[in-house]
């Protein structure tokens, strides 16, 4: 899959490469109004990840049923909405309006955004408030409800029961660590929002940690996210017992690389005689 806030709403990219090789998409965090995000800077790089603060820009539910969901309904990659709001009723609202639309597959539950002033992470950190939202999304919605987790938390493993009790259908791990940078030059942080969320490379071994422990903890699929730039990258998140991957800071320095991951993974599974990838799955775990 792709990583919400990494790869558009998948029509910036149907030029560069056959998007319908892909497992699913997952599109940019969607709220009920319009959002024009944080202050510039968003984006700053870092030793081996990016940070970014973009704040959840997007288009607005509204937006995304007139313009983007046509265009999804005539895709064979089913398209993930990913959902964002600032009190359980919104998420709630925004759950109830997307199901049943042509072109929407499932909705992807937002409680992990640490670049928001309201909603996002605060929902995400502890299991009572993440399992009220997922709890309200599960009754709006006939459609199947992901939700992804935020590592900036105490118990991701409390976190993830809770959530998993209330009616999730799969869990995403994880979303983007808190950090932040200083420009030493001008004396103040490099980002607008003076925080951000740091993704790439340099997150994925706490990623693939926060997947083990999850999916030993849970009977409901794990989606490993976090620092995927190559097919081993992914091959580990399966072996650590994510039933998928998904693929987002990667695709800004090269945006085929989530087709590069699967075709990567394709020539291990020939190379290994491997017939079936769930074959893979939780086979690293001990």
């Amino acid at each position: 899959m792709t990583a919400s806030g990494t790869f558009g709403y998948g029509t910036e990219y149907c030029h560069l490469f056959d998007i319908e090789r892909l497992g699913a998409i997952v599109c940019k965090g969607t709220t009920l109004e319009p959002r024009d995000g944080n202050p510039q800077p968003r984006i700053a790089e870092t030793a081996c990840g990016v940070l970014n603060a973009i704040g959840l820009q997007n288009i607005g539910f509204k937006a995304l049923l007139k313009e983007k969901a046509p265009v999804w309904a005539g895709w064979r990659v089913p398209v993930i909405v990913n959902i964002a709001g600032e009190t359980i009723t919104q998420y709630a609202e925004l759950a109830d309006m997307l199901d049943g639309v042509a072109g929407i597959s499932a909705l992807e539950v937002n409680i992990s955004c640490p670049n928001v002033t309201a909603g996002g992470a605060e929902f995400g950190a502890e299991p009572g408030p993440a399992a009220r939202v997922t709890g309200a999304v599960r009754e709006a919605t006939s459609l199947p409800v992901l939700v992804k987790l935020t590592p900036n938390t105490a118990d991701i493993v409390k976190v993830a029961k809770a959530v998993a009790g209330v009616g999730a259908d799969a869990l995403t791990l994880v979303n983007t660590l808190k950090g932040m940078a200083i420009d030493i030059r001008q004396r103040r942080p490099m980002l607008g929002n003076v925080t951000g969320g740091l993704s790439g490379p340099a997150v994925k071994p706490v990623a693939l940690a926060m997947v083990y422990e999850v999916a030993g903890a849970v009977k409901i699929p794990v989606i490993g996210c976090g620092g995927i730039t190559t097919a081993s990258d992914a091959l580990e998140f399966i072996m650590a017992g994510a039933s998928a991957v998904q693929v987002g800071t990667a695709g800004f320095a090269n945006p085929q690389a989530p087709l590069e991951v699967i075709e990567g993974i394709e020539e291990f599974m020939r190379q290994e005689g491997v017939a079936d990838i769930t074959e893979l799955i939780g086979v690293g775990r001990r």
